[in-house]
């Protein structure tokens, strides 16, 4: 039926071991990026390694994973407006029943899906999480500038969290993004998509302010740049790089990598 031999197949206890070698320990708070195929053949498939990522971290662990919103389409004008041919079509948001953006891949999309996951509220910096702390994580999202104060990514960090990488490149790390909302920065780019949310009373259309997360925040950087901060933030001794199953894989800590990234921003972009 196949010609994968035993030992090219990567397993949820290898998986889970490299992990802990890596560093990812018990009561973990993690967010998770993954280039998935470049695990390799894994027994189990990606719930394979949601569940090594929870068996590292134990009962007390969690995984946490951004999301964005799939909707299917270009739907907004430049001004962020849902363009009129399109608005009595779209399906309002709803973190019961929301689809990750099909860009952020598969890894995500299954997270998704898996018993017991807790979505927040806020369409476009939208993060699930499963495990002991998914709730008090993603609850109460603002809406408004979504990837600051209170998000979930601002609470990763004050709980001791930490980010993985597993073969996603490393520009990917959507953590980078609340650093560019509190770098202290000149000419940030402000964005005011609107989106249709789910109420118990029916569709609310909410208009919602955010920093462009889209490009740079700013003139100058590349668009890659997220990836100089991390490897730059490497350089430093800090973080620990090795291999989950046959994906060259980072692992660094949210509150560590959070002021560095301002700092490099500030430096170099900073008034």
């Amino acid at each position: 039926m196949g010609d994968a031999s035993q030992d090219s197949v990567v397993t949820r206890s290898r998986l889970a071991a490299d992990l802990r070698r890596l560093g990812l320990g018990d009561a973990d708070s993690v967010m998770v990026h993954a280039a998935f195929s470049r695990v390799g053949t894994v027994l189990g498939g990606p719930d394979a390694l949601i569940d090594a990522v929870l068996d590292a971290t134990g009962p007390g662990g969690t995984l946490l994973s951004y999301q964005d919103w799939e909707v299917g389409a270009e739907i907004w004008d430049d001004d962020g407006r849902v363009l009129d041919v399109f608005r009595d079509e779209v399906p309002p948001y709803d973190p019961a029943t929301a689809r990750s953006a099909r860009y952020i891949g598969l890894l995500a999309a299954t997270v998704g899906t898996r018993k017991g996951v807790r979505r927040s509220g806020n369409p476009g910096a939208c993060v699930a999480a499963l495990g002991a702390r998914a709730e008090e994580l993603t609850a109460d999202h603002p809406l408004d500038y979504g990837y600051g104060e209170d998000s979930p990514f601002a609470r990763l960090a004050a709980a001791g969290g930490r980010v993985l990488m597993v073969g996603a490149p490393l520009d990917t790390m959507t953590l980078l993004h609340h650093a560019e909302h509190l770098a202290d920065l000149p000419g940030k780019r402000v964005i005011h998509p609107e989106y249709p949310l789910a109420t118990p009373h029916g569709t609310v259309w909410r208009t919602v302010e955010e920093f462009d997360t889209d490009d740079p925040v700013v003139t100058g950087p590349p668009e890659d740049y997220f990836g100089s901060i991390v490897e730059d933030y490497l350089a430093t001794g800090a973080g620990r790089r090795g291999k989950v199953g046959e994906a060259d894989s980072v692992l660094v800590d949210a509150a560590g990598i959070l002021p560095f990234a301002v700092a490099w921003l500030e430096e170099r972009y900073g008034a």
